[in-house]
């Protein structure tokens, strides 16, 4: 059974956000979407597209919740097809944002696997070029945390995981992917507030979200001659799947009440950051982060 997941537009959105949450907790990480109390709000009704991505193509990494359902979301909006890559126990969160997108018109294709292995994003490529002919842009979403209060306490396997999941499919999915993309594409990461502000609990998860911006930066200008540009978003709290999937139940009940803003930002407040990235609007941007955070100062 496919959920039923309500369309909240933005001009709701100050009633319906919340500021605080029931405490809840998910054992298997990536979360299921369709579990969670709120769901998030991926959709902004109010948001009409305007074609700045007409007929182009997007990969997206865990496209099927969270983040990555919004920007597919997005995506379509604004004309184009995509691809969501997802893990199996995540099929149902997928086969909803496939609805979805397909609410607005444009074509999305779902391939279960992992990440982790660098011959499934060899395998995603092949069956993107193979269904739509072309890839316009890469979207590097996937990710997991593992809180823990001492380094001591991270294990060789949890290193391990963090890095095998969080950083090592932006070089494999790349490598697969560049050799299709043409001037114009885009590579968009996505990365984290805590690359910059750290993070007690999240020593190995921030270290790698600092890697993705020296990836992002290195990358850029790597490929700024071939027309090709390489950027990364960096998102503070938000309300998704791998938040309930990593914290204590009580932890979440105040989960972003910290920033500036005083509440946790939501999968839709993001999409046009990544919409942005991915057009011709930001055509004179490459090898830069931007920061999506509620108020959280940054040193970039």
């Amino acid at each position: 059974m496919i959920p039923k997941y309500p369309y909240i537009g933005y001009e709701t959105m100050c009633k319906q956000v919340p500021i605080t949450f029931p405490p809840q907790h998910q054992e298997v990480q990536p979360g299921l979407e369709y579990l969670m109390q709120p769901i998030p709000i991926s959709d902004n009704l109010a948001y009409k597209g305007s074609g700045k991505l007409l007929g182009k193509v997007a990969i997206i990494t865990g496209g099927d919740s969270g983040i990555g359902r919004a920007i597919a979301i997005g995506f379509a909006k604004e004309g184009a097809n995509s691809v969501i890559t997802f893990m199996p126990h995540e099929r149902a969160d997928a086969e909803a944002t496939k609805q979805m997108v397909e609410a607005y018109g444009q074509s999305i294709l779902l391939i279960e696997g992992d990440l982790r292995h660098p011959d499934f994003s060899k395998e995603v490529v092949r069956k993107t070029i193979e269904c739509y002919g072309r890839l316009d842009s890469l979207v590097l979403n996937q990710g997991v945390q593992f809180p823990q209060q001492s380094i001591l306490d991270i294990s060789n396997e949890q290193l391990y995981d963090t890095y095998k999941t969080n950083i090592f499919p932006l070089f494999y999915m790349t490598k697969a992917g560049l050799p299709y993309m043409k001037q114009g594409g885009t590579i968009i990461s996505t990365a984290s507030v805590t690359a910059y502000a750290g993070a007690p609990l999240l020593v190995d998860y921030s270290s790698t979200k600092g890697a993705i911006v020296s990836f992002t930066r290195s990358l850029s200008l790597q490929l700024v001659s071939k027309g090709i540009r390489v950027n990364a978003v960096a998102p503070g709290p938000i309300w998704t799947p791998l938040t309930v999937s990593s914290y204590p139940a009580e932890y979440v009940k105040t989960f972003g009440s910290d920033t500036p803003m005083k509440r946790a930002g939501q999968p839709f407040e993001l999409a046009p950051t990544y919409i942005y990235l991915a057009s011709d609007d930001s055509s004179f941007v490459t090898g830069q982060v931007l920061h999506v955070n509620g108020g959280i100062m940054t040193e970039t």
